[in-house]
């Protein structure tokens, strides 16, 4: 590639690094490791510039190294952190009272997702991310993308409504 094509890769990726970080800290519940996440994902993709094609979206490319990072720490430490009051708080917008309150509730919920069902809502709700796009981040059947959306949403509405999720395999 170019050293124009590098230039525009560099500026795009440091466009990027809000939504990064937004994303970030919603799979991890955690400011610091959520950071790292963030850093070790952009010296993965300026180590591997050449590896993204100039005709595509940065965003799924990039999402995808954050999730295949994220995935691995988990696998290798697996445990995943519970969200502290000082987690939800950040996550939400100055909202009156009730509505901060079910924006908390909703991240608790969001965190008790399994990761597949987790990943996939937030690259659609918070990155607003095309279902082929998910895919492309997340390395998975399209199909697979809408089977997680379906569950998970199955399950996070059963959470916000009960607090408990709904059986496995229960219908819509």
């Amino acid at each position: 590639m170019s050293e124009a094509a590098q230039q525009r890769f560099h500026r795009l990726l440091v466009d990027s690094i809000p939504r990064l970080r937004r994303y970030a800290r919603a799979l991890v519940f955690d400011q610091g490791a959520a950071d790292d996440l963030v850093q070790d994902t952009l010296e993965q993709a300026w180590r591997k510039w050449r590896q993204w094609r100039d005709d595509r979206d940065l965003r799924p490319w990039l999402f995808g190294i954050m999730h295949r990072l994220h995935i691995d720490d988990f696998r290798r430490y697996g445990t995943r952190r519970q969200p502290l009051a000082e987690d939800m708080a950040e996550l939400t917008v100055d909202a009156p009272q009730e509505r901060g309150l079910a924006l908390r509730e909703l991240a608790a919920n969001l965190a008790r997702l399994p990761e597949e069902q987790r990943a996939v809502l937030l690259l659609l709700a918070l990155e607003d991310m095309s279902y082929q796009q998910i895919a492309a981040a997340l390395d998975i059947p399209l199909g697979t993308v809408m089977s997680r959306l379906s569950r998970g949403r199955e399950r996070l509405r059963g959470l916000m409504e009960t607090g408990a999720a709904p059986a496995a395999g229960g219908g819509a």
